[in-house]
């Protein structure tokens, strides 16, 4: 007992410092091996993440078989779909979206592709067309060089069977009222549909009371050898052309700038660009122009004559008999069907056609009553040719 306390007095107790250091050593060992775990671990996620992105980029981004992912050289952005017409006249443009889409202008004349010109037959009507049975025999067997636009009111609904070339033919369209602006932006309307079609190259305005007075083929040669469009432009110093110009139009529109014309036009597709893309005239027009000024008369006949004059023939290829006076021309029925009274339109007028006076002035003819229908079925390769 005594040697026990004498030594631990002496300080000769050893084993208790020794465990005591011990101690203190394991702790750091297990330090330096949580750091080294944690090292490992930091860069096992490193690269782990390194190799996920990589594996990301390699299977979802870049395989052209991905579903979100379209190729380049997919239908839509071949150059098939720049050239084939619209399978529907039916979209969901609006008009401004319209006419930007259809001012688009090739500069390059010629065409990389077989083009076959077709004539675009755009009828501007409130519903029905009368005389659509006689226009089916004059479209008959040309299906490759025409092709059809209705603007008809927006409530009216088309019954057209399927073999009339009118079966699905109507454009999105707006009410268009009689002398005011939203009549020319009816045409504009009906050029701009028109004009999606790249091998359109005429265009014609027809009314639901207009008939073809000469058979197809002599229409479509007609136009094809013509070096102008035809649409009436001329100066009429009286109260119903030069008396309906605003002084307010000046001076981009100046009283000698100022044209009337028929309504019912034929351009070519230079000229129907040019009206569809117009946003210069059009409001001077639209503010200036109202009734008693009727800007159908007036707006593309002037801006057409000032913008491109030798490009007009400066006048209608559409007769019409404004002989009886008034607001509106004659309109003729089922009495008035007979040879007679054609040939004297079709033979006895006189016009200028390739710099030389001829006969051959009017492809169509307005205002016919669907009492005439019958009569002109009956005699339309007698009276027409067709």
């Amino acid at each position: 007992m005594q040697t026990r306390s004498v030594a631990m007095e002496e300080g000769k107790e050893l084993p208790m410092p020794s465990r005591t250091i011990q101690a203190r050593v394991l702790p750091l060992k297990l330090l330096l091996f949580f750091l080294l775990f944690l090292g490992v671990g930091i860069a096992f996620i490193i690269i782990s993440m390194l190799m996920s992105r990589h594996f990301y980029v390699d299977n979802v981004i870049i395989p052209a078989t991905s579903n979100r992912v379209q190729p380049c050289f997919q239908e839509p952005l071949s150059f098939r779909s720049w050239i084939k017409p619209p399978s529907t006249v039916w979209h969901t443009m609006n008009d401004s979206q319209l006419f930007w889409r259809a001012s688009f202008d090739p500069q390059i004349t010629s065409y990389p592709f077989k083009r076959v010109p077709k004539i675009a037959f755009m009828f501007l009507t409130r519903g029905p067309l009368p005389m659509a049975r006689l226009w089916d025999r004059y479209f008959k067997g040309h299906e490759e060089h025409y092709s059809v636009y209705i603007h008809a009111l927006p409530s009216y609904v088309e019954d057209y069977p399927p073999s009339s070339a009118f079966y699905r033919r109507q454009i999105p369209s707006q009410v268009a009222e009689w002398g005011m602006m939203s009549m020319c932006d009816a045409e504009r309307r009906l050029l701009a549909n028109a004009l999606l079609d790249i091998s359109n190259e005429w265009f014609i305005l027809l009314s639901e009371a207009c008939i073809p007075l000469q058979s197809f083929p002599i229409a479509y040669l007609y136009l094809s050898i013509s070096h102008t469009s035809y649409m009436g432009s001329y100066d009429d110093p009286g109260p119903f052309g030069r008396g309906r110009y605003n002084d307010n139009m000046a001076p981009l529109v100046n009283l000698s700038d100022w044209r009337k014309g028929s309504q019912w036009f034929e351009v070519n597709r230079k000229l129907a660009i040019d009206i569809v893309k117009d946003d210069t005239y059009y409001p001077i027009f639209e503010k200036f122009c109202r009734p008693a000024c009727y800007v159908d008369e007036h707006y593309f006949q002037t801006m057409l004559s000032i913008q491109s004059p030798h490009l007009l023939a400066n006048r209608s290829l559409t007769w019409t008999d404004w002989s009886r006076g008034g607001a509106h021309p004659a309109t003729f029925g089922a009495a008035d069907m007979e040879k007679k009274f054609f040939k004297n339109i079709i033979e006895k007028q006189k016009c200028m056609f390739h710099n030389q006076t001829s006969s051959a002035c009017f492809l169509f003819a307005r205002k016919f009553a669907p009492s005439a229908l019958d009569t002109l079925l009956a005699h339309s390769f007698e009276f027409f040719g067709y």
